[in-house]
């Protein structure tokens, strides 16, 4: 999986081998936190910093929704 972003219809987009899964900017603002050494608190934490309102339990549920389609991979460590 690789984010990216369509210049053209100015989105953010999860683009996969055989999938292409568009993105809000918040969406995207979570993937670009995720870089294996953050962990979910973490992420949430930077995305307040960012933002007014940010439920940790909705950045937690978008994180789950991903990697039960195997999109992202969480570690449990």
């Amino acid at each position: 999986m690789r984010l990216g972003f369509d210049r053209v219809r100015k989105q953010y987009m999860l683009l996969g081998p055989e999938s292409v899964t568009v993105l809000n900017t918040t969406g995207a603002a979570i993937l670009d936190l995720c870089d294996g050494r953050r962990t979910v608190d973490e992420i949430v934490t930077a995305l307040r910093g960012r933002y007014h309102q940010v439920a940790g339990d909705e950045v937690t549920h978008f994180l789950t929704r991903l990697a039960t389609k195997r999109c992202v991979e969480v570690d449990d460590d």
